[in-house]
């Protein structure tokens, strides 16, 4: 079994890099900020999920095969540049709707619409799959059983991406409650649009490290 000190040195190092401002945060405040806390954890579940399948490819060592081919590296890094760009046009051109869900635009929502976005934002990022199988090998001891081990980072892992995304979430609600008078959605919508466009441009031109 995994010793205390080497499970929570992973957690502070996950807590970190959950923490830190990415696509998938910008995709959650936006979702947090159009539909609410609630319904912005259907994001939520769908990027941890993604993270769960890139986690689990990292264990069955096909993140090793992307951390030497720098053509299965382009062509994830492409992909996730393309639909960064997508969402980013599209948050630009149609704005932040800040309306209370209980309106008209009730129809407008879609539970699967959110999961696999928040899915296809993890899933599309090549810097998450090198970041799990790059870790989780700092924290295995081979001479004791793998699979256990594993499933503690794996768990640990999703835990501390939920929370840090229900943490923005949040935030966003709070910003938005005191802001809301001074911002509009359209402005929100360039200011989001901008992000998620500069994240896939960040991405598309990025290196293999």
């Amino acid at each position: 079994m995994m010793q205390f000190e080497t499970w929570l040195a992973f957690c502070s190092i996950a807590f970190i890099a959950a923490a830190i401002p990415g696509p998938a945060i910008l995709l959650i405040s936006t979702h947090s900020l159009q539909f609410g806390i609630l319904r912005s954890l259907i994001t939520v579940a769908g990027n941890v999920t993604g993270l769960f399948t890139m986690s689990a490819c990292s264990i069955l060592g096909l993140s090793a095969l992307v951390m030497v081919s720098s053509t299965a590296f382009t062509v994830i890094k492409i992909i996730g540049a393309l639909y960064l760009l997508y969402m980013g046009v599209k948050i630009w051109r149609s704005g932040v709707q800040l309306n209370d869900m209980n309106d008209e635009k009730e129809s407008s929502f879609s539970a699967w619409s959110l999961y696999t976005q928040g899915l296809m934002i993890s899933l599309t990022n090549p810097k998450a799959i090198i970041f799990t199988s790059a870790l989780f090998p700092q924290f295995i001891v081979v001479s004791e059983p793998l699979l256990p081990q594993f499933l503690i980072l794996v768990l640990t892992l999703m835990t501390c991406s939920f929370l840090c995304l229900l943490s923005y979430s949040l935030l966003s609600q709070n910003l938005k409650a005191g802001s809301e008078k001074y911002v509009s959605g359209r402005i929100l919508g360039k200011v989001f649009g901008s992000a998620f466009i500069s994240a896939g441009g960040v991405l598309a031109i990025s290196t293999q490290r």
